[in-house]
């Protein structure tokens, strides 16, 4: 009979732990969790402060006493693994009520000890609450529930945004300061802006570009020395992998702090196995190890790794990172990679924005979305995109992530036959347009100008056309732009110079019908991508 020791809860132990046990109902699977809590819903966390999630108790998947009853496990909680001896093949647990040591063998063990919010050494950062366990959630609720006046939030990713969202339904005045020049880091800039706008329509003041220096008896004080009075501080900078156990146990940690494991999920020992956040990933772009705390991939991992020690066929899966947010009213979604990461690896690649609308815009509701796409130009891989909008963003990136994977490219995009009906879509969906927008552009039928070479251009000579109609020219246009409507572009060309002219219109449609009809006149034109819309979103418009 198998002994295998677990070493965390949560969603990639235990979905190790329930699948071992469905692949052999002798073997003897022993989680050891260190909090009181070993199954939890922790991406609920945040809404439970903000009372979305009215009960505890529904943040609470399973317990000891369930999984014994229903799985067998021998679930050992308020337990933690001292010391690991890989020559013995045996952990030491203690006991945290009554302080008590014994060891533990084990034929295969997991390590699924999670990731630690990141705590920098500031001062009074002691007075700080960080989420990421039920433990956390309850002194946090405790604190919400004393009605402070005021609260920041330290730090702008998914969780400092969502906590910011929930304290707010408290009807908490709420400050977040992010040290970085955007929220969401892994959204490209021009996709950020909006989001930042989202937060402070709904009354969060955003503070941006300025660091956490310290933290005062009456509040915090920021690295450009301004000061903010608070009775509530919450810090969510972001994790790091809690990878204490196997350095003690000299097993191979990366350079960029997780643990390395193989396809299989095995570490540099071959008895002892690293899931979830804890875990380095592999990129399903360069190959390169990666850090990604997504429970869905733990899950994964979980199940990989019951499977590889019940000696059962496994399939190698490298991550793509795909991750999604509610903002309020918006939905921000993500998958691949970004295009600040492939400037930074000076990657070649293509950028599209759009702006359709999330279905038939004859249809009552139609909500107005914010795509944007990376692809290689010289295969069309698709290299990640995102999206930003109210509604109908979650599909269209799932299909995108599941294109990726599938390997299929951006021009086949056009070829995907998705559902529609006017309430859910458009004969031509987002996703297609997308499709479309590439094999134009691959193709070599139309040339792009993205709003972060726009002031170059114009510096070096380049004449700028908004072909919109003059009532949306008065209403707010690129500086220096001369207004041709496209519809006039037939009998008013000759204003226009012969080469180096770029187009615009709101979202870039019109424009590329104007790019060609230009191009028809004898005129070298360029849509400016994703037009007025993308790039009155964009840092070069906002100054």
């Amino acid at each position: 009979m198998k002994q295998i020791v677990i070493i965390g809860g949560v969603a990639g132990g235990m979905s190790a732990a329930t699948r071992l046990r469905r692949l052999d109902p002798t073997a003897s699977i022993i989680v050891i969790e260190r909090s009181g809590y070993v199954s939890y819903a922790n991406c609920g966390l945040p809404y439970f402060v903000g009372g979305v999630i009215s009960e505890r108790q529904d943040l609470l998947l399973q317990t000891p006493e369930s999984l014994h009853d229903r799985f067998r496990l021998d679930v050992r909680i308020l337990s933690e693994v001292t010391t690991i001896d890989r020559v013995a093949k045996c952990v030491t647990v203690k006991n945290l009520v009554d302080g008590n040591s014994y060891d533990l063998a084990y034929d295969a063990l997991v390590l699924s000890p999670g990731a630690s919010p990141i705590v920098p050494p500031l001062p009074g950062i002691e007075r700080a609450l960080t989420l990421r366990t039920i433990e956390d959630v309850t002194k946090m609720a405790n604190a919400v529930n004393a009605n402070p006046d005021h609260a920041v939030v330290i730090g702008g990713g998914f969780i400092g945004v969502e906590t910011a969202e929930n304290l707010v339904h408290r009807g908490i005045s709420t400050t977040l300061i992010e040290a970085m020049d955007q929220v969401l880091a892994p959204l490209d800039p021009e996709m950020a802006l909006p989001v930042a706008d989202e937060l402070r329509n709904h009354g969060i003041d955003v503070r941006l570009g300025s660091g956490l220096a310290a933290i005062t008896d009456t509040g915090v004080e920021l690295a450009n020395g301004e000061r903010i009075d608070a009775d509530l501080i919450i810090l969510a900078i972001g994790v790091r992998p809690d990878t204490t156990l196997a350095k003690a146990a000299d097993v191979e940690v990366g350079p960029r702090g997780g643990i390395v494991v193989d396809a299989f999920n095995r570490t540099s020992d071959k008895s002892i196995y690293a899931i979830g956040d804890a875990a380095e990933k592999s990129d399903a772009l360069d190959g390169e190890a990666v850090l990604v705390p997504l429970a869905n991939i733990a899950n994964r991992q979980g199940r990989v790794v019951a499977d590889h020690i019940m000696e059962r066929n496994v399939r190698a899966v490298p991550t793509i990172g795909t991750a999604i947010v509610k903002v309020f009213d918006l939905v921000v979604a993500t998958t691949g990679w970004n295009e600040k990461r492939l400037k930074v690896a000076d990657r070649p690649r293509v950028v599209m924005h759009s702006h359709p609308g999330s279905h038939a815009g004859y249809y009552p509701g139609a909500e107005s979305m914010m795509l944007k796409l990376l692809i290689d130009p010289t295969t069309g891989q698709i290299l990640g995109a995102q999206g930003v909008g109210r509604e109908g963003v979650d599909k269209r990136i799932d299909v995108i992530a599941t294109a990726m994977r599938a390997g299929i490219t951006a021009p086949e995009l056009a070829d995907l036959e998705l559902a529609y009906a006017p309430p859910f879509g458009s004969a031509k969906d987002p996703v297609n347009m997308l499709g479309y927008m590439a094999d134009n552009i691959l193709s070599g039928l139309t040339t792009t100008v993205q709003w972060s070479e726009l002031a170059d251009r114009v510096a070096k000579g380049a004449t700028v056309i908004d072909v919109r109609s003059q009532l949306e020219f008065r209403g707010g246009h690129v500086p220096g732009a001369l207004n041709v409507p496209v519809d006039e572009l037939r009998e008013r060309y000759e204003e226009i110079p012969p080469s180096d002219v770029i187009v615009y219109c709101k979202v870039g449609q019109r424009g590329h019908t104007a790019t060609t009809l230009l191009g028809e006149l004898g005129i070298q034109a360029s849509n400016l991508d994703g037009g007025y819309e993308t790039w009155s979103h964009s840092p070069a418009a906002r100054g």
